[in-house]
């Protein structure tokens, strides 16, 4: 791991710190990449995380989302130390059953689905896999799959 000191900044709603040169280039390095979303690990304060590297407006920032900056007592405009490595570790998740199954049913919307976004397709299985009752499951199962044969909006998202 290495370690740096950075100052929380906020872009809109967003508290981040930005990464040295040469941590970025060792974590770089590491992932064999340069570009899109990396996924890490460290810890700020001592506090571990895991997060993912993310470029926006041509700098690199890690974001520090509320859990992480609660742990280590820290906000916008406080100066962290932050250990950060490349974490290789897969972060797939498993569609609920029920919407696997709906999908393996209709060709159309797995055909919809494969061609989103992975970030779009992990927000549509987290949304279902976030829900508490087989009701209202299996109601917003049906919903994504309307939304996915472009019939209806789901999930504050226009049609596909």
């Amino acid at each position: 791991m290495i370690s740096f000191s950075a100052k929380i900044f906020k872009i809109g709603i967003n508290p981040y710190v930005l990464l040295p040169a040469g941590v970025l280039k060792n974590i770089f390095k590491e992932a064999g990449k340069d570009k899109g979303p990396i996924p890490v690990r460290g810890t700020i304060d001592s506090h571990a995380f895991i997060q993912t590297l993310v470029k926006y407006a041509g700098k690199w920032r890690l974001y520090l989302n509320g859990p992480m900056r609660k742990a280590a007592a820290k906000d916008v405009g406080d100066k962290v130390t932050i250990e950060l490595q490349y974490d290789a570790k897969e972060r797939t998740i498993s569609p609920h059953p029920n919407f696997a199954a709906a999908l393996k049913k209709n060709k159309k919307a797995t055909t919809t689905f494969n061609s989103l976004p992975p970030s779009r397709q992990k927000e549509i299985i987290r949304y279902i896999n976030s829900l508490k009752t087989e009701e209202s499951i299996d109601r917003n199962i049906q919903k994504a799959i309307s939304f996915l044969l472009g019939k209806q909006r789901f999930v504050g998202r226009d049609k596909p």
